[in-house]
C-alpha cells in the first residue's frame, strides 16, 4: 500500500507545483516607440486594448531596447546575452555562439516544467542553431495550452511592422491633421500622412492583442496568467528605428499580473512604474517567475518578483544596418542619455535601400534637397558629434546637445565612465570592425563569444583606450596615434589611423607616414589611410588603394562602398573595380553594388580565379 501511494505523492506535488506558478504569455510586437501608444500620452494613437491592459496591469515608463532593430534585440532576448557580447549584434549576421555554454531562455523553461511555445517571429541571427529548435509549439492551441499549464506563450504581432509604413499614405482612417510630429521631422504632407498611415496599422496591431486577450479569457486561463505587452524595438519613421535615440529604444512595456499571483506585483493596479528597465532583463525576470534556473552568463537583472533588482544603468548599442556601415553606444538613466559615435564621419541618415522605401524618408530627403530644412530638420543628413548628451526629461525627441554645455560636463565624465565599466563587464565585441572581427574569429578557430573573453586574443581594455584617443578632438593626441599605428594589434592601429582622421584639418598629419600605412595588413587600417590621403589631395593613391581591394574582393569591401557613397565625388573612378567584387558580407555588398551602379553582369561572372588581397 505505501510503495503504491509514493508515486501518487510525487504527482500531487508535481500537480500543486504546477498550479502555484503562474503561465505566462507575452504579447510582442514590432517597431513602435512609446509615441504610437494611447496611455504613454499621445492624444492620436488609436489604441484602446493596450490601454484597457495598462488600467488592469501596470505600465512601465523607462523600458528601453538593447537594440534599435529587430534581430539583434531578440539576439538579446533569447539567450540573456548581449547581442554586443556575442558578436551578434549586426543585422542579419547569424555569427555562431558556443550553444554548449549558452542555453536559450525556453530551454531553461523547459527544464522547469513549462511548456513553451512561439507562435510567431524567431529571427534570433544566431548561427548553428534552428531558432525553432527550443520550441515545443509555434502553433496558438487554447485548449492544448490548458491541458498543459503551466506554459510560457510568445505570440508576435507583425502588424506595426516598418513596412506596414510603407505603400500608399492617402486615404487614410487617421487624419494626417491629427498627428504630433517629433521635432527633427519636417512639417510636410507627406510626413503627416506617413504618420497618419502608421496609425492605422498600430489600430490593427491593437485590435489583435485585444483577440489574444479575449481568447485567453474564453480558454479560462486569464486567472493563471500573467500577460506582458511591449515592442521590439522603437520606430518607425525615419531616425527612429536603428538609431540610439528614444524615438529608437524607448518602448512600451505593460505587465499584468491576476489575482492570485498578487505577491509579484511591484504596485497597485493602473500604476506606473518608473524604475528602468533593460531589455536584458526581460529572460532573467520570465525565468526568476517561473522558479526556473537563472544561469551566471545572463546580463541582465530581475525586475518582478521576490528577487528584483535595482538598475542604474540601460546601454544600447548599434552596428552594420543591413548594407549600411556605423557604430555607436548609449548608456542611459531615468534623465539623461549619452552616446558615444564610434565613426562620426558616417552620417545619420544614409541612405539605406529599406528605409528609403517609406514615403516619409524620401519626401524628407527631397525637403531637405531643397534646402527646405532648418537646423533641427535638416541635421539628420549630416555627421555625428562624437558624442551627444540630451535631458530627455524635458527633449524626449532628443535634439538639443549638450555634450558641448559646460554645465552639463559632470554628467558627460559620469555616464562616459560608466559606459567604459559596463563595456569591460560585458565584453563589448565592437570595438574592432566587423569584418575584422569575424576574421579574427576565423583565424582563432573559435566564436566571437569565446575570442572576447581572451585577453590574448582581443585586448578589451587596450582597445578601449585606443578608441578613447581616436575620439579625441585635441591635436596634443597626435603623438599618442602615431604610437598606436606601430603596434602589432590591428586593431590597435585601427584606432590609429581613425584618430588620424578625425584630427585631419585641425593638425598638420605626417604625410609619408599615412603613405606607409597603405600596406597595412588590416584592409580596414588600409582603407582609412587612402581616405586621409584622399583628403590631403592625394586622390589617385587613394583610388588606386581601394580599387585593389575591392578587385581582391577585400574584407573590408562593404565599408570601402560606404566610404566611397559617404565622399560623394561620383563612382566612375571604382566602377570596374566594384563590379569586380565578390566578397558577400551576408550579400550586402551586393546591395552597394546595385545602389552605386555597379551591379555585375552574370555573363562576365569570374571567367578566371582572381588573385585574392593579403
Amino acid at each position: 500500500m505505501m510503495k503504491n501511494l509514493i508515486p501518487l505523492l510525487i504527482l500531487g506535488s508535481a500537480i500543486a507545483s504546477a498550479a502555484d506558478r503562474p503561465n505566462i504569455l507575452w504579447l510582442t510586437c514590432e517597431d513602435n516607440n512609446v509615441n504610437w501608444i494611447g496611455c504613454y500620452g499621445n492624444p492620436h494613437a488609436e489604441t484602446p486594448n493596450i490601454d484597457k491592459l495598462a488600467r488592469e496591469g501596470f505600465q512601465c515608463t523607462h523600458c528601453y531596447a538593447n537594440a534599435p532593430v529587430c534581430a539583434p534585440s531578440r539576439s538579446t532576448w533569447i539567450t540573456g546575452v548581449h547581442a554586443v557580447s556575442m558578436g551578434t549584434h549586426p543585422m542579419r549576421s547569424r555569427y555562431p555562439i558556443p550553444h554548449d555554454k549558452i542555453q536559450y531562455y525556453p530551454d531553461l523553461m523547459k527544464k522547469a516544467g513549462y511548456y513553451v511555445v512561439n507562435a510567431g517571429k524567431t529571427d534570433y541571427n544566431i548561427g548553428g542553431r534552428s531558432d525553432r529548435s527550443p520550441w515545443d509549439s509555434n502553433k496558438v492551441d487554447w485548449k492544448d495550452l490548458k491541458d498543459r499549464e503551466p506554459f510560457f506563450m510568445v505570440i508576435n504581432n507583425t502588424k506595426s511592422h516598418e513596412s506596414r509604413a510603407f505603400g500608399d499614405v492617402n486615404n487614410t482612417e487617421h487624419s494626417p491633421d491629427e498627428v504630433r510630429l517629433a521635432k527633427y521631422h519636417p512639417d510636410i504632407p507627406d510626413i503627416r500622412k506617413n504618420y497618419a498611415h502608421y496609425h492605422d496599422q498600430m489600430k490593427k496591431m491593437d485590435a489583435d492583442i485585444g483577440k489574444a486577450l479575449a481568447d485567453l479569457e474564453s480558454a479560462g486561463l486569464a486567472e493563471n496568467t500573467i500577460v506582458v505587452h511591449n515592442s521590439d524595438h522603437g520606430g518607425v519613421i525615419a531616425r527612429s528605428k536603428r538609431f540610439l535615440f528614444n524615438s529608437g529604444t524607448h518602448c512600451p512595456l505593460i505587465i499584468r499580473i491576476p489575482e492570485k499571483f498578487k505577491h509579484l506585483r511591484p504596485s497597485d493596479p493602473g500604476s506606473k512604474i518608473d524604475e528602468l528597465i533593460s531589455f536584458i532583463d526581460m529572460p532573467k525576470t520570465w525565468l526568476s517567475l517561473c522558479g526556473a534556473e537563472t544561469p551566471d552568463y545572463m546580463q541582465g537583472k530581475i525586475f518582478l518578483g521576490p528577487k528584483a533588482e535595482k538598475r542604474d544603468y540601460h546601454v544600447s548599442f548599434r552596428a552594420r544596418m543591413d548594407e549600411r556601415c556605423d557604430n555607436v553606444r548609449a548608456i542611459r538613466d531615468e534623465k539623461f542619455l549619452f552616446i558615444r559615435n564610434y565613426m562620426p564621419y558616417a552620417p545619420w541618415g544614409q541612405h539605406l535601400n529599406y528605409l528609403w522605401t517609406m514615403k516619409a524618408t524620401q519626401a524628407w530627403e527631397a525637403h531637405h534637397k531643397a534646402g527646405k530644412t532648418n537646423e533641427v530638420t535638416g541635421r539628420f543628413f549630416g555627421t555625428k558629434p562624437m558624442i551627444e548628451l540630451y535631458d530627455t526629461s524635458i527633449d524626449p525627441d532628443n535634439v538639443d546637445n549638450l555634450a558641448k554645455d559646460p554645465e552639463y560636463a559632470k554628467q558627460v565624465v559620469r555616464l562616459s565612465a560608466a559606459l567604459d565599466k559596463w563595456q569591460v563587464e560585458n565584453f563589448d565585441s565592437a570595438l574592432l570592425p566587423e569584418s575584422e572581427m569575424v576574421k579574427l574569429s576565423e583565424d582563432a578557430g573559435k566564436t566571437i563569444y569565446e575570442v572576447v573573453r581572451d585577453p590574448k586574443l582581443y585586448d578589451l581594455k587596450g582597445l578601449q583606450k585606443a578608441s578613447s584617443v581616436a575620439l579625441t578632438e585635441a591635436p596634443t593626441a597626435l603623438p599618442a596615434l602615431y604610437k598606436l599605428l606601430g603596434s602589432k594589434s590591428a586593431g590597435i592601429r585601427y584606432w590609429g589611423i581613425v584618430g588620424c582622421f578625425n584630427l585631419q584639418g585641425k593638425v598638420s598629419l605626417d604625410k609619408k607616414l599615412i603613405k606607409k600605412v597603405l600596406k597595412d595588413d588590416s584592409h580596414h587600417v588600409r582603407a582609412m589611410a587612402a581616405w586621409i590621403l584622399y583628403r590631403e589631395g592625394d586622390k589617385a593613391i587613394a583610388q588606386s588603394t581601394w580599387n585593389e581591394l575591392l578587385t581582391g574582393s577585400s574584407y573590408a569591401s562593404l565599408k570601402i562602398f560606404n566610404i566611397i557613397d559617404w565622399i560623394g565625388d561620383g563612382t566612375a573612378p571604382y566602377m570596374e573595380a566594384m563590379k569586380a567584387c565578390e566578397f558577400s558580407h551576408q550579400n550586402y555588398v551586393s546591395r552597394m553594388q546595385g545602389y552605386l551602379g555597379a551591379g555585375k553582369s552574370k555573363s562576365k561572372k569570374t571567367k578566371k580565379k582572381k588573385k585574392k588581397v593579403r
